[in-house]
C-alpha cells in the first residue's frame, strides 16, 4: 500500500468549449510529447468540452489539417465534461480559456485543480489571466490555427515539466 499513490498515472484533463479544436490538438500534442519522452505511462490523458453539442464528433477538419502538417496525427471523439467521474479521475484540469476555467468551476471542480493551459508557457509567467488564454479559432481562417498549435505545443511542453517535477514519488 505505501507506493500505491506514485503508481496512479497523473490525470491530466484538456478542457475547452466543444472539445473539437483546442482541447483536442492539446491532447494530441501532449500524448505525442509523453511518447516521445518515454514517459506514457506516468499519464492518464482525455480532454473534453465544457458543452455537449458536439458529443461523438471527431476534431475539426482544420485541427486536423494543422496537426497533419505539423506532422501529428491522433485519434478522437468529443465528449462532454462529466463532473462526477472527471474532478476525481484528473489532477489537472487545464482550461483553455477563462470561460472555460468559469465553466469548470461552476460545475463543482476543486480550484486547486484547475489551470489556464497557457499558464505553463514559460515565456509567460506573471502574466495576467486574460494573457494565458487560447483563442478559440472555430470562428476564424487557417491563421488561427496555426497560432493555436504555436500556443499549445508551448504550453504542453511547460506543463510536461511542471508535471514531471511535481509527480509525487
Amino acid at each position: 500500500m505505501s507506493g500505491s499513490r506514485a503508481e496512479k498515472p497523473i490525470g491530466v484533463l484538456f478542457v475547452c468549449l466543444g472539445n473539437i479544436c483546442r482541447s483536442p490538438l492539446a491532447k494530441g500534442l501532449f500524448q505525442d510529447l509523453v511518447q516521445e519522452r518515454g514517459v506514457a505511462e506516468r499519464f492518464d490523458i482525455d480532454s473534453c468540452g465544457t458543452g455537449g453539442w458536439h458529443a461523438g464528433d471527431g476534431a475539426d477538419p482544420r485541427t486536423i489539417q494543422i496537426a497533419a502538417f505539423h506532422g501529428l496525427t491522433f485519434e478522437h471523439e468529443a465528449r462532454q465534461l462529466d463532473p462526477r467521474r472527471d474532478f476525481e479521475r484528473f489532477e489537472y484540469l487545464l482550461a483553455m480559456d477563462l470561460d472555460n476555467k468559469a465553466g469548470l468551476l461552476h460545475a463543482g471542480a476543486p480550484a486547486s485543480k484547475v489551470h489556464l493551459m497557457r499558464s505553463f508557457d514559460p515565456a509567460l509567467k506573471g502574466e495576467t489571466e486574460h494573457r494565458l488564454q487560447v483563442p478559440d479559432p472555430y470562428y476564424g481562417g487557417s491563421e488561427g490555427f496555426e497560432k493555436m498549435y504555436v500556443m499549445l505545443k508551448t504550453a504542453c511542453e511547460g506543463f510536461l515539466s511542471h508535471a514531471l517535477a511535481n509527480q509525487p514519488r
